[in-house]
């Protein structure tokens, strides 16, 4: 499904810049402080934001953080940073428009203590297993970003593409330390926040998902070359899914 364009799409995200991050520089040393000015916060991020549903319903319940939400859909920005604005949501929480190819030229290794994964494109076609954020190569990506002891949680219906990422966490040697193929009916539904597309499946009947895995100490992985070149510049995709 393909998102219609949304009408005076620059002009309403100028009108909610406060909310959006732009990255121009070397990567972020320090998030928290040089974003938020929050020394010492705590950094989530958020990888394929969608409209925004998770990003602020995240922020509501942790006041303190410092969260980024990426998001590759600029459609899906423009409704993301409206609903944030709205909120008053702009001292914890930034939109940015870009890819997770890009993650390693936006933030410096280690500087990031939570990333989340929700319902993510399982690109089931032969052939691109590539493409999935659950991907061995993204995970390579996910654990040099995160700090000692950082956490990456991830969600989804999609049970050929739950079972793929635990065999790439498998390959990689790293074990989840939570996992749920019934995340509403588990001991972990209490304090989750339900994204736009979860909603919809849940009501459905369809069981979600989850699990979550943390950066065992002095854990090292290389990141692939073609994730670490010059940045690849991505604006103004159009939107697949929601």
């Amino acid at each position: 499904m393909r998102m219609r364009k949304k009408k005076h799409a620059d002009e309403r995200l100028a009108a909610c810049s406060k909310n959006l991050y732009i990255h121009e520089e070397d990567p972020l040393p320090d998030p928290a402080l040089s974003v938020f000015g929050k020394p010492g916060a705590p950094v989530y991020l958020e990888v394929g934001a969608g409209k925004g549903g998770f990003a602020t319903g995240m922020v509501k319940q942790n006041p303190d953080v410092a969260y980024f939400a990426m998001e590759r859909v600029t459609d899906c920005v423009v409704l993301a940073a409206e609903l944030a604005e709205r909120e008053g949501l702009s001292d914890s929480l930034r939109f940015l428009i870009d890819t997770a190819d890009n993650l390693t030229k936006i933030f410096e290794c280690g500087t990031v203590d939570r990333i989340f994964l929700n319902f993510s494109d399982p690109w089931s076609k032969k052939g691109y297993a590539k493409r999935r954020l659950t991907h061995r190569r993204y995970l390579a990506v996910y654990l040099n970003l995160l700090s000692e002891g950082g956490e990456l949680w991830f969600k989804t219906d999609n049970v050929g593409l739950f079972d793929f990422t635990l065999e790439e966490l498998c390959a990689i040697g790293i074990e989840p330390y939570a996992l749920t193929r019934d995340l509403h009916a588990s001991e972990y539904s209490t304090g989750n926040v339900v994204t736009e597309y979860e909603a919809n499946f849940s009501s459905q009947g369809v069981k979600i998902n989850m699990l979550r895995i943390k950066k065992p100490c002095g854990f090292k992985i290389d990141i692939p070359a073609d994730l670490s070149r010059d940045r690849v510049e991505y604006r103004g995709a159009v939107a697949d899914g929601e």
